[in-house]
């Protein structure tokens, strides 16, 4: 009964993100004393999910779900870590670990492949969907990352869910994309730091190049012969910006605004700012479905925003319910003591709204 409710939860999480919000979007950020923030947005626009924060301590033993069973890849963890995960606690899709590595996946339908599942390796075999756990269960930087990856087969444990890539930070700000196409594993040194979804990392890269006119600020004056053209306004060097929520347009809008944004001097400077960056990136509830079909009790089909500072190990996150920013300092926690919990990301489902008093 588990582990049909647990392969039905990862594949309506799938299938939801593979029809209307593919659209997650990450940033990342350096301080002017150094610290890196990794940040991002999760988009669901079909229904409400079930989201939460969970607490792995140190020396917990976790096993992977594979398409067979409850019976893939056992680990105990070398790490405690603190994850945000959808529909039950073992999916989880960002979090960071107590030495500061940053973990999360991103959406990555139609381009991922991953290799045939094969029962008889089931004991190597990890969930996509479970690969976050595993990695801030026991890396601590990206080197680790890359060597214990290359002893695991990872699955989709559900045929009808979407494939997903995935992007890992140290707070050195070495940041790695890990994208497996043709059932092999490709990794990224990504010092960009900016993310999105389909195609592939490389051809973002290159379609930036479509991009290389943009300018901040504002345009300067042409004549077109005997006729002066002047801008209407501000912000006439952005003309050509896509403005849609494809992941090509998104991670195009996510670059210029992360390489135009002013350093900030501390990691909550950073935490903020890339707050706001993200704002750009809220998906108005309705506007990736048909005419009609939006429901009603979804707000936002962005369902949360997160962001880490990888140095202070500290994650910050809000919500569609709760724009204020709650943060979880790991700093505070005993992951020797502290045991296998999770909570709702929210404990109340609604907006709260601060009454000014006028005297």
């Amino acid at each position: 009964m588990k582990l049909r409710h647990a392969l039905a939860g990862l594949a309506m999480a799938g299938l939801q993100l593979q029809v209307g919000a593919e659209a997650c979007t990450g940033i990342t950020l350096k301080s002017g004393d150094g610290a890196v923030v990794a940040a991002r947005t999760i988009e669901w626009a079909e229904s409400v999910m079930n989201t939460m924060y969970v607490v792995v301590p140190r020396q917990q033993e976790l096993q992977s779900l594979t398409p067979s069973g409850h019976d893939g890849l056992r680990f105990t963890t070398r790490y405690g870590f603190i994850g945000l995960a959808v529909e039950q606690r073992e999916f989880m899709v960002e979090g960071v670990n107590e030495a500061g590595l940053s973990a999360g996946l991103f959406y990555f339908p139609h381009y991922g492949q991953y290799p045939a599942y094969d029962e008889a390796l089931k004991s190597r075999t990890l969930a996509d969907f479970q690969l976050v756990s595993y990695v801030l269960g026991v890396c601590a930087t990206v080197d680790d990352v890359k060597g214990q990856l290359r002893q695991v087969r990872v699955t989709g444990v559900d045929p009808r869910s979407s494939t997903v890539h995935w992007r890992f930070t140290e707070p050195s700000g070495r940041q790695v994309v890990l994208e497996i196409v043709g059932g092999e594993m490709r990794f990224y040194d990504n010092p960009l730091g900016v993310l999105t979804n389909s195609p592939g990392l490389e051809w973002h890269w290159t379609n930036l190049t479509n991009y290389i006119n943009l300018q901040p600020g504002s345009a300067p004056l042409h004549d077109y012969g005997p006729l002066p053209v002047k801008p209407f306004g501000h912000g006439s060097g952005l003309l050509g910006l896509p403005g849609d929520f494809t992941p090509p347009s998104r991670f195009v809008r996510a670059a210029f605004f992360q390489l135009t944004a002013p350093q900030q001097p501390t990691a909550e400077g950073s935490v903020f700012q890339a707050f706001h960056i993200l704002n750009n990136f809220d998906i108005p509830a309705g506007s990736e479905q048909a005419w009609g079909t939006a429901a009603a009790d979804v707000p936002s089909a962005t369902q949360f925003t997160v962001a880490t500072d990888t140095r202070h190990r500290i994650l910050y996150y809000r919500t569609m319910y709760n724009s204020t920013i709650r943060r979880i300092d790991l700093t505070t926690i005993d992951f020797s003591q502290v045991r296998y919990d999770s909570r709702p990301l929210d404990t109340v489902k609604r907006q709260p709204v601060e009454s000014i008093r006028v005297r």
